[in-house]
């Protein structure tokens, strides 16, 4: 019988009880006797920097706090032991520590950790090798040519509890992983519960038919039941509608990949020097994301570029370059921005890198009198002007280009509708550059299904440290102290408050608690002049403290301002917060974001998921991610307008999103329909499953399933194999005998074979009817394998196959035998 969650919760909370929450929330339907904070922090990234490391190490030996630093070898742990103790030190390296670590000890020990962290109560700090040197840069694999979308979607994250909807069988309630043995043989299914009260078992080798539905705490979707048609005839439904989608993208994106373009030359020597100026050393992701630019634009087809990389990840300077190598070919640029003091800046930034050349670059902005604004007009008609940076104003009508060559657009989301119809106007035969932190669904959506290409920048610049973020109430004494630490050491702060009738009583406040801060206040509805007058106090350091609405929110580049306080962070969405803490941390130097929600607030549901979210996403990179989550929070909504939006609901967005994906491939000629209408199943007898004394933990090991059900290679193999024992160690034979069947099974399905069953010593193999089987070569097949061989007959016809030397049978290897199999069957047969 349901309770109402009043009642229930009363009932929770008979007895002793201990509540956990991530959030410093407010506690009403229920009398707490105590309330008891355990934090914990992340640490500061040395990236080589000994000095900075052994200061903070005296630090915390004067402060009393136990300090461990993991090395991943005796080696590394006994040489940096040594070179501590130069600089007079007292650390101590043992291999297994043999007792608790006292205050004021620095023990070195062997282990490995992606990230160290401390909690200040306990005066407890683990440091590791990755914190002290950086990660370490990895050897770039070749992989399958797997499209980034494809590699965004598995950032997905399914638990116990999670709706998920299996192609065949519909939405179910997924339970975990459960190991089951039968006759002998242990293999891990994941189950999943129905609506008819049934369970679904599927081996985890077919991962890839599973997609996640929900969270489960979503809204509950009505469930499939196993014993009714009505899933088969909603994804019919549902496989018509996204036929008609894909036609249609296809279309648009035939129009654009056949319509001619300006061809640009190969790059120039002033390329090459104007590249040479640039004074930080690229990152990899920077280098093949300007690699694939240039290559656009050489092709001579229209560009269509999605450019999604971090905050103060280099978007920009890639777009410097584009727009450089546009202006040498007597094209000019457009770069459209969502606000006057982001335009601003690039425009600045703009001049700056290009004064040594013969460029003429100009800003067309409300912060730009209406005479200037003419005069820009006019040089943008004549030809006069080769790069223009502005915010809509751009837009306009009365805006006339000579040759347009290419459009830069910085955060399209930020755009209205209107603004949206005239870009399009704009793009119809210029290549154009979309640069993005956290791209909206529906234009992550179009790069995941391929109809528009993407680069994606995930690595962070050499120096650059995540922004160590807290989400709390609001506390005045903790908006002093965050303040007077940041002003202390000489930076300057941010402070959001996106309320424009009472800002100026905010900012008034602020310089209450803090009396000798200069403080200020911006926002957007200041006349230009003033607005300006305090943006450029700001940036040149005479404003210590600038109260401001979200005017800040996009592109800001101030290295100096490396603290953010957020008031009434509860009224932002997830991509507003992430955009508004990017605006620090933009340096060398550890930032802090300050998350503040308001005091005794009972927070919604939707409202505590984004703040618990925004300080789960730290690391460098999370952009993507963060994208991801907020489409689950609000919903997919209207990825391709209102009239999918119904069709999406009824089998999730990430089955959605496949069947589309499927659907362009079909359309565009990428692969047949027989391909879609089959799927192979593994069943032989060999204990496959990963052992829960190997990874206990059951969503690092959904992980790993994950990643074996994507094998689609003996490279790939290698590669997981390898990644695995240096995360937990030596692979065990179940774990090795998964990842060949999986491999096994790639195989198989690439054979047109609908299901490979068996044993050692007695296999049988079943076609799919669009198998190209020559069945001319079956005789000498089984004349080769001495009679072990015999064909079998039916609507799907097969192979069978059995072991006739008695020694042999019960010692060979089910999956070495497979795989000489197979390989056989492929030379003679397909």
């Amino acid at each position: 019988m349901l309770k109402p969650f009043s009642a229930a919760f009363a009932a929770l909370c008979g007895g002793r009880t201990l509540l956990l929450t991530g959030l410093d929330t407010r506690v009403t339907l229920t009398a707490v006797s105590g309330f008891y904070s355990m934090e914990c922090r992340s640490v500061v990234s040395y990236r080589g920097d000994i000095q900075s490391l052994v200061q903070d190490l005296k630090r915390y030996v004067s402060m009393k706090y136990s300090i461990v630093l993991l090395a991943a070898s005796r080696v590394r742990g006994s040489h940096l032991e040594e070179e501590l103790r130069e600089y007079g030190l007292k650390a101590y390296y043992q291999e297994v520590p043999d007792q608790d670590v006292p205050p004021a000890f620095l023990l070195i020990t062997r282990g490995n950790l992606h990230r160290g962290f401390l909690y200040p109560n306990l005066k407890f700090v683990v440091l590791t090798e990755n914190d002290l040197f950086g990660a370490p840069k990895k050897a770039r694999k070749k992989h399958r040519d797997v499209p980034d979308g494809q590699k965004i979607k598995r950032f997905s994250e399914l638990s116990a509890g999670d709706y998920v909807v299996h192609e065949n069988y519909g939405i179910g309630i997924y339970r975990g992983i459960r190991n089951i043995e039968n006759e002998g043989v242990s293999r891990d299914y994941m189950e999943i519960s129905y609506g008819d009260s049934g369970t679904l078992y599927i081996p985890v080798t077919n991962l890839d038919v599973v997609q996640k539905y929900a969270s489960q705490d979503a809204k509950p979707p009505k469930l499939s039941r196993l014993d009714s048609p009505e899933w088969k005839r909603t994804r019919g439904r549902v496989r018509q509608a996204v036929d008609e989608v894909a036609e249609e993208l296809v279309a648009l994106y035939a129009a654009r990949q056949n319509g001619t373009g300006h061809r640009f030359r190969e790059d120039t020597p002033w390329q090459q020097e104007f590249e040479e100026l640039f004074p930080f050393e690229e990152t990899e992701d920077q280098l093949t994301a300007i690699e694939e630019v240039k290559k656009d634009m050489e092709s001579g087809k229209i560009m269509d570029r999605l450019l999604c990389g971090d905050v103060g990840f280099g978007k920009t300077e890639v777009a410097l370059r584009a727009a450089f190598k546009a202006v040498q070919e007597g094209k000019q640029v457009a770069y459209l921005v969502p606000t006057t003091i982001l335009a601003k800046q690039h425009y600045n930034t703009f001049l700056e890198r290009m004064h040594n050349y013969p460029v003429t670059v100009e800003l067309l902005s409300r912060f730009r009198t209406e005479k200037e604004q003419q005069e820009t007009l006019k040089n943008l008609k004549s030809g006069m002007c080769d790069i223009v940076i502005g915010t809509h104003r751009i837009l306009s009508k009365d805006v006339r280009f000579r040759d347009l060559g290419l459009l830069v657009i910085d955060e399209e989301q930020r755009f209205g509708v209107r603004h949206k119809e005239r870009i399009k106007e704009l793009k119809t035969n210029v290549d154009v550059l979309t640069l993005t932190a956290t791209p909206i669904p529906r234009t992550l959506h179009m790069s995941m299904i391929g109809v528009r290409d993407m680069s994606v920048l995930t690595e962070p610049p050499e120096d650059r440290q995540a922004i160590q973020t807290y989400v709390m109430e609001y506390q005045e004494e903790l908006v002093r102290e965050a303040i007077s630490r940041e002003l202390a050491r000489g930076g300057q702060v941010y402070y959001v408050y996106n309320r424009v009738q009472d800002i100026r009583d905010v900012a008034a406040k602020v310089q209450a608690l803090v009396p000798d801060a200069s403080v200020a206040f911006a926002h957007g509805k200041m006349t230009e002049r003033e607005l300006e007058r305090t943006m450029l106090a700001f940036i040149e350091g005479s404003v210590d403290v600038l109260v401001s609405t979200t005017i800040i929110e996009t592109g800001l580049d101030i290295p100096n301002v490396n603290t953010i306080i957020i008031q009434d962070g509860e009224r932002y969405g997830l991509s507003q917060l992430y955009q508004l803490r990017g605006r620090v941390g933009r340096s060398a130097r550890q930032a802090y974001a300050f998350i503040m929600y308001r005091k005794n607030r009972v927070l919604n549901e939707e409202a505590e998921k984004r703040l618990e979210a925004i300080r789960q996403f730290t690391e460098l990179g999370s952009g993507i991610r963060i994208a991801m989550q907020d489409l689950e929070i609000r919903g997919a909504g209207t990825v391709l307008g209102n009239a999918q939006s119904g069709h999406m609901a009824l089998v999730g967005y990430e089955l959605y999103c496949k069947m589309l994906e499927e659907a362009v491939r079909r359309k565009k000629g990428q692969e047949t329909q027989e391909e879609e209408t089959f799927d192979t199943v593994l069943d032989i007898r060999s204990d496959a499953y990963i052992p829960s004394s190997y990874i206990p933990n059951e969503s690092l090991k959904l992980e790993v399933y994950k990643k074996i059900s994507l094998i689609g290679s003996e490279e790939d193999r290698e590669n997981l194999c390898e990644e695995l024992e240096d995360r937990y160690g030596d692979v065990p034979e179940a774990v090795s005998n998964l990842m060949m069947a999986a491999l096994i099974r790639e195989k198989a399905h690439a054979l047109y074979m609908t299901s490979v069953k068996g044993n050692a010593a007695d296999l049988t193999f079943r076609f799919h009817p669009a198998a190209k089987v020559r069945s001319g070569n079956i005789p000498a097949l089984i004349t080769e394998m001495g009679g072990a061989m015999r064909f079998l007959g039916g609507p799907e016809p097969g192979l069978n196959w059995r072991e006739r030397d008695p020694r042999k049978i019960g010692k060979a290897d089910v999956t070495e035998t497979l795989n000489l199999l197979l390989d056989r069957i492929k030379e003679l047969l397909i």
